[in-house]
């Protein structure tokens, strides 16, 4: 009796871990915004622009202007890499002010993010 027992209780297990692995190959955890940007994907690009723009101002404490992009790399004010695919990003600097942008490479939404010494960062529509 207790072999039918063990017996039924590996097939339970068996049939249940079927199931479950037949279940988890359909799943897509990907969320997806309301006009089609991945949320996770654009906060990542944000806290990226807000890294250039921190080190932007610890670039312009140091130096008395504010650098490139490549400046800020060589310097080591920033280690994040050029691009976050699918955005790409670039810094416009001047003696007084920059502005850090992210482009988007592929079509969807938004185009573009940026910030500028204000701090705030912006996207297009």
């Amino acid at each position: 009796m207790r072999s039918f027992g063990l017996l039924g209780t590996v097939i339970v297990l068996a049939v249940g871990m079927y199931l479950y692995s037949s279940q988890i190959k359909t799943f897509q955890p990907q969320a997806v915004g309301a006009k089609g940007e991945d949320p996770v994907n654009i906060t990542g690009v944000k806290n990226d622009l807000i890294s250039i723009a921190n080190a932007e101002r610890g670039y312009m404490a140091q130096q008395g202007k504010y650098g490139s992009l490549d400046d800020l790399i060589n310097g080591n004010y920033v280690t994040i890499r050029r691009a976050r695919p699918p955005y790409e990003y670039s810094v416009e600097a001047s003696g007084s002010s920059f502005r850090a942008t992210a482009t988007r490479t592929t079509k969807g939404y938004p185009a573009m993010l940026w910030i500028g010494d204000d701090m705030n960062v912006q996207s297009s529509d």
